[in-house]
């Protein structure tokens, strides 16, 4: 049986396939690796807290945090790629690897903003943040279809925590908003254009790795 090349019809689903399996399992181990960081940082500051028996977890961390985070990263830096062909507006600006580097710096100082930088009231902090997570996306996004997926998923993370704080899984110190921090948002809006730039950069490597492929062939 003579096996499948990428040019063919059959061959080309398979290899699509594939790369979308392999570039999803990047993208969640990117998000498990950014969130025991992250998560990490939070923690040692008592921004959130956790119960006693979920701190002997790893990095401090409740279990489902990191391989949660690591789904939403992979459903998150498929997506964006996905929505650009959709809407018929490839995004094109910044599209090197070092501007995601970049990109992913901001967004870990951002969050490491959150945690160690004293404001003089949450008031003052959301606002800096949310004005640093809009910089973020106009620096290395300015798309309006990774505007709006972030602002819908972080809206969508927020009352997801909203309600796990509810339920008593974790707590924020001195929360300010419904049960959390008025800042979270920001930073959830901040993660999801990160994960997507990374996205979209796996998925224009798979692009042209695959041109080059059929070419080849």
């Amino acid at each position: 049986m003579r096996a499948l090349k990428c040019g063919t019809a059959s061959g080309g689903k398979k290899c699509w396939t594939t790369n979308l399996l392999i570039r999803g399992g990047m993208l969640f181990f990117v998000g498990v690796f950014l969130a025991l960081v992250l998560n990490l940082l939070q923690v040692q500051r008592n921004v959130t807290l956790f119960p006693p028996d979920v701190i002997s977890s790893v990095f401090s961390s409740g279990w489902w945090v990191p391989p949660s985070c690591g789904f939403a990263s992979a459903m998150i830096g498929v997506l964006y790629p996905c929505i650009d062909r959709r809407l018929g507006e490839p995004h094109k600006f910044k599209r090197e690897w070092s501007s995601v580097m970049r990109c992913v710096a901001v967004f870990v100082g951002i969050n490491h903003a959150s945690a160690k930088v004293n404001f003089a009231n949450n008031f003052q902090l959301s606002l800096t943040l949310a004005a640093l997570s809009i910089g973020l996306w106009w620096t290395f996004d300015r798309s309006r279809s990774g505007f709006g997926l972030g602002v819908s998923f972080a809206l969508l993370a927020t009352v997801a925590t909203q309600i796990l704080v509810y339920n008593g899984v974790f707590q924020y110190t001195n929360p300010d908003f419904i049960y959390i921090r008025s800042w979270l948002p920001c930073i959830f809006f901040a993660g999801v254009i990160t994960m997507g730039n990374i996205g979209r950069q796996l998925a224009l490597y798979e692009y042209k790795f695959l041109q080059e492929k059929t070419h080849l062939e």
